[in-house]
């Protein structure tokens, strides 16, 4: 009697042990298909980031397809990433022009507007400030800890482009300046083709930066 109760509490142990092993396949299996599933969301996450995008002329209704790389992320802020990636989920008007800053890694769609969708998704052209494709001071806003952080780094000299519907311009910085968010002068029409960066400074503030960090950049003439 004792024996065979010994016997069956053996078989037990047994089952339990290799029910034990099993379910720890399971977990490891669900991990690692876990991962690699992970893996896959984001290589198409940039893949669809970093793709072509319709520009489209407010003015004319033109549309033309521009190459647009997928973010250099490595200075943004973890909640900018976070809401970037949400932004991309949703379906939104195309984009102006495409800004591009070579030496900093910089290369961002302009929308119109800089309300909270336009600026986690891209940079927003200043409403009341110059058309991308016309004469005059272009305003264009973007994040500090997002697509705008590299321009801590910008120097006079520094060569921007702005591809819209019309053809490619090329600008070179100017000046850079800080100034008081009630100072709006910066944003003044200009007889010569301007583009106006403006963030907010200090970079690395923790908060609502206290000041306005201004990039003016003006057009090329060959």
């Amino acid at each position: 009697m004792k024996s065979t109760l010994k016997k069956n509490l053996g078989w037990l142990e047994a089952g339990f042990y290799l029910g034990g092993v099993a379910l720890l396949v399971v977990y490891f299996q669900i991990r690692a298909d876990g991962d690699r599933l992970r893996e896959e969301g984001v290589t198409a996450f940039q893949a669809a980031a970093g793709s072509a995008i319709v520009l489209e002329n407010s003015a004319t209704g033109e549309t033309m397809q521009a190459a647009v790389a997928a973010p250099n992320q490595e200075l943004w802020d973890n909640k900018r990433i976070a809401e970037y990636e949400e932004s991309l989920k949703v379906e939104a008007d195309p984009p102006l022009a495409v800004l591009s800053i070579s030496k900093l890694d910089i290369q961002v769609p302009v929308y119109n507007g800089t309300d909270d969708f336009n600026l986690n998704r891209g940079v927003g052209r200043i409403k009341g400030t110059a058309a991308v494709d016309a004469a005059g001071n272009l305003g264009i806003a973007g994040h500090r800890d997002g697509f705008f952080r590299g321009l801590k780094d910008i120097v006079i000299g520094d060569e921007v482009t702005l591809q819209t519907t019309s053809g490619e311009i090329s600008y070179a910085v100017s000046s850079i300046d800080i100034v008081d968010p009630s100072d709006v002068s910066v944003l003044y029409p200009t007889a010569e083709s301007t583009i106006t960066l403006v963030t907010c400074y200090p970079f690395y503030y923790v908060g609502h930066a206290p000041k306005r960090y201004i990039v003016k950049a003006t057009a090329k003439h060959f």
